[in-house]
């Protein structure tokens, strides 16, 4: 196991807050595995890559070396977390609840390791619980409190209907950590109010309460507000690889550092030697590419990843040529500059198109970017490129 210094640096990676640091490092330092906790509510059949950066921490968690409990709130997923909402959800059923955590099972695993991770359902222990356990639960918590908690004291100063149930929820996750004795729990910048639940209620049960780690909310597509599927500005895991590269390669440049910080297993080193090459002159668009083809390989493999740009709708790479390049013969009697031999070769409209594109770096011979200086030799066969759709294998043949 990694050193407590190397471990912390590992975790703080990307997170938003971690409640209590101190307490953290102290069960860092009793080299044992801690239980983490992370819960997801099957509310819909797919995952987008907002919800993946959770998934990602408990990923880094496992590496180094602790028990990864990935908990399903199938009756949770029932209720309907009030998190950021100023109306009530309305329940699902637990036939939807049930149906969306197998799908949820399925997507989970392109991430964690299935052999390090415990999956649990809380209906497991929530189910056994008897009228007079939830009214032992409830007395946990004053309604001054709960009404504490920014969303539901806006909905309650504008008139708006609270649910009991509702009042429920944070509760039940709260026991959750009690049930599985959690050491951390994971969860977004909104679900605040719940993780700190959890400690309060692991108190009056007599353990030592949790670490609470929240993460940032990931910015959709539009690098504003954050990625949901109900405002299309996301990125589903499950989408086809063209599609999540092409999302991926079009996101704001002032946004990649962010993704890749919290969607890539880069190291920070690595990101940083990125930014590096960006401030250089690099184009931010060729290091979009290499965290598009990370994501895509994540959840569709290498292959699919490989093949993900042409999938976007794009023809070729930079520097990558057709399988199918076509076999041009043009005949002289000397030495031709390359201006004219891209113009006789009909990869360019004339000769002046042709030293523009040499002018601005667009023409390349066997793959190297030449100027209008370079000299086609008689007799001599090179790969000529003009632009980014003109390739042909051109020989300068005898007339």
């Amino acid at each position: 196991m990694k050193s407590v210094e190397e471990q912390l640096a590992l975790i703080k990676r990307g997170a938003d807050e971690i409640l209590v640091e101190a307490e953290l490092v102290a069960k860092l330092k009793r080299g044992q595995p801690l239980r983490i906790k992370a819960g997801f509510d099957p509310t819909a059949p797919d995952l987008h890559l907002g919800h993946t950066v959770l998934i990602n921490k408990l990923r880094q968690f496992q590496d180094l070396g602790h028990q990864v409990i990935f908990l399903i709130g199938d009756f949770t997923g029932m209720i309907g977390d009030p998190s950021g909402k100023s109306v009530t959800r309305p329940p699902l059923t637990r036939e939807q609840v049930l149906e969306n955590a197998e799908t949820y099972k399925a997507q989970v695993f392109k991430i964690l390791d299935p052999a390090k991770t415990e999956v649990a359902f809380n209906s497991t222990w929530m189910d056994q619980l008897t009228p007079a356990d939830f009214i032992r639960l409830a007395s946990q918590y004053t309604v001054a409190r709960m009404l504490e908690r920014d969303d539901f004291s806006k909905r309650y100063a504008s008139n708006q209907s609270i649910a009991i149930h509702e009042f429920l929820y944070p509760l039940v996750q709260g026991y959750d950590s009690v049930a599985l004795r959690a050491d951390v729990e994971l969860g977004g910048t909104d679900q605040k109010f719940n993780l700190l639940m959890g400690r309060e209620l692991q108190r009056a049960y007599d353990q030592e309460p949790q670490v609470i780690l929240t993460m940032p909310l990931l910015e959709g597509l539009d690098g504003v507000k954050k990625m949901s599927k109900s405002l299309g500005n996301y990125i589903g895991i499950q989408e086809a690889p063209g599609v999540m590269y092409g999302k991926l390669v079009s996101i704001p440049d002032s946004l990649m550092w962010r993704y890749f910080e919290l969607l890539s297993f880069r190291s920070m080193e690595e990101i940083e030697g990125f930014k590096c090459d960006v401030e250089a002159g690099a184009n931010p668009r060729d290091i979009k590419i290499k965290l598009a083809e990370e994501i895509v390989a994540r959840f569709h493999g290498e292959e699919a990843a490989a093949s993900a740009y042409k999938s976007a709708g794009n023809r070729l790479k930079d520097g990558e040529l057709p399988e199918d390049l076509p076999e041009v013969e043009v005949a002289a009697s000397e030495d031709l500059p390359i201006s004219a031999v891209l113009n006789r070769a009909g990869l360019v409209k004339n000769s002046a198109v042709a030293r523009d594109l040499l002018a601005s770096g667009g023409v390349r011979i066997d793959g190297q970017v030449v100027d209008r200086s370079f000299v086609f030799k008689l007799g001599a066969t090179h790969v000529c490129q003009a632009g980014k759709k003109a390739f042909a294998r051109v020989a300068l043949v005898a007339e």
